[in-house]
């Protein structure tokens, strides 16, 4: 196989273009696997998931709660329905596409692919995003945001 130079970075992928895109195209064919079980297989009926602990137990909504039910609604593109179940799950799936589909361009154009290097910084931003969005969502003013 041959190597290709990225003329941006200088940097030196190996391989052709299959093994370059076998990851990208591995990890999106995971997720969409994963879209359509929960788009086939409705969140709202019981008996199929695992209940959450927090929710189960105190009554209060997590972070992820509602998850499932938002990635079922867009997998079945009711968007309105997805952002009312979990408004945070949306917009991970979104950055997640986003991130794919710059993954795909990299890797096909045999380009480094190292994703964001997230510092201490993110993660303590993400954590506070967490933690603000399951306090509000838990409030009577952020009902909204409840499942």
């Amino acid at each position: 196989m041959g190597t290709v130079t990225d003329p941006v970075a200088g940097s030196r992928m190996a391989g052709g273009l299959p093994r370059r895109l076998a990851a990208p195209l591995g990890s999106v064919a995971a997720v969409a696997a994963a879209f359509a079980l929960v788009g086939a297989v409705d969140p709202r009926e019981p008996g199929h998931y695992p209940v959450c602990p927090l929710r189960h137990l105190t009554g209060l909504s997590c972070p992820a709660c509602g998850g499932l039910r938002s990635a079922y609604a867009v997998a079945h593109g009711d968007l309105g329905a997805a952002l009312h179940a979990n408004a945070l799950a949306v917009a991970g799936y979104a950055v997640f596409a986003v991130l794919a589909a710059r993954w795909l361009l990299r890797a096909g154009r045999g380009r480094r692919t190292a994703g964001p290097r997230l510092g201490a910084v993110h993660w303590w931003a993400l954590s506070g995003l967490l933690a603000a969005f399951t306090v509000v969502r838990n409030l009577p003013f952020g009902a909204g945001l409840t499942p």
